[in-house]
């Protein structure tokens, strides 16, 4: 049974024969081995082109930012997966990222698209600040959040987000998706009647698509910054075990509030 499209049966990534390996056009071993720092090189692979510095120097930027935040939930269940089963190092990290979802870590997915949202209805809204005043009563209309900005423990400035767009503005690669962001910070206030600064999870799209990463791509850039993080910690939880301590907090931490049995 056929599912989905069966025409353009290529692939413009990689090829290789007895003699060679290339990858988007370029020898594996003559031009990207010890040629090429691996930034560049996940940029060639995504994108298709190797970055120019500004290009370089925001990816790198933006994956040290995001890569480790302490024991988050996509720690959390790497660790204690790797506890119960230390056997499967590769298991444990997927257990860490199969939770990328719209709260944790695909959150600047959600962020970038509608970022890209404000961005593409400019001109029909006549400025980006009115796009974004028209976004933003959009979500106030569905009682949403607005992606991207606020955070639980950062309520006064995101210092991840501050420092990604300090940088930016240094490195004047300020476009329209910075704007879009300094929009929506600018009128949260007024429609959403509350103070919600930029968080990490709003810089990272902003600058990674006005130096022009896809937007289809951008949970990629949260994906591979935290596999560096998770293993890290699942070096660490080889050392220093802490998947079942964390496991035993869970459960005196929750109590039981369900039915008991009738014969008690």
């Amino acid at each position: 049974m056929r599912i989905g499209k069966q025409d353009k049966a290529h692939s413009a990534i990689c090829t290789s024969t007895a003699e060679n390996i290339t990858v988007r056009g370029h020898d594996l071993v003559e031009d990207i081995m010890g040629k090429m720092d691996f930034t560049s090189y996940f940029w060639l692979l995504v994108c298709g082109d190797v970055p120019n510095e500004k290009q370089k120097f925001f990816a790198n930027v933006v994956l040290t930012a995001i890569a480790e935040h302490g024991l988050v939930p996509s720690v959390v269940a790497a660790r204690m997966t790797l506890a119960a089963a230390p056997e499967a190092f590769q298991g444990a990290v997927a257990a860490g990222l199969n939770g990328c979802g719209s709260v944790v870590l695909g959150s600047a997915e959600i962020a970038g698209q509608f970022l890209h949202e404000i961005v593409a209805n400019e001109d029909q809204y006549g400025s980006i600040d009115e796009s974004a005043k028209a976004s933003l009563n959009k979500l106030k209309a569905a009682r949403e959040k607005v992606p991207g900005f606020g955070h639980p423990l950062h309520s006064t400035g995101d210092p991840r987000a501050n420092r990604i767009l300090k940088l930016a503005y240094e490195h004047q690669v300020d476009g329209k998706y910075i704007a879009a962001s300094k929009a929506i910070e600018k009128y949260v206030p007024e429609i959403m009647n509350r103070q919600l600064p930029v968080n990490v999870n709003g810089a990272i799209p902003a600058v990674m698509l006005d130096v022009g990463f896809p937007l289809g791509a951008l949970k990629g850039i949260s994906l591979l910054a935290r596999t560096a993080s998770l293993v890290g910690h699942l070096q660490e939880e080889t050392e220093n075990p802490i998947g079942f301590i964390l496991s035993g907090k869970a459960a005196e931490s929750i109590s039981y509030n369900g039915v008991e049995p009738k014969n008690k």
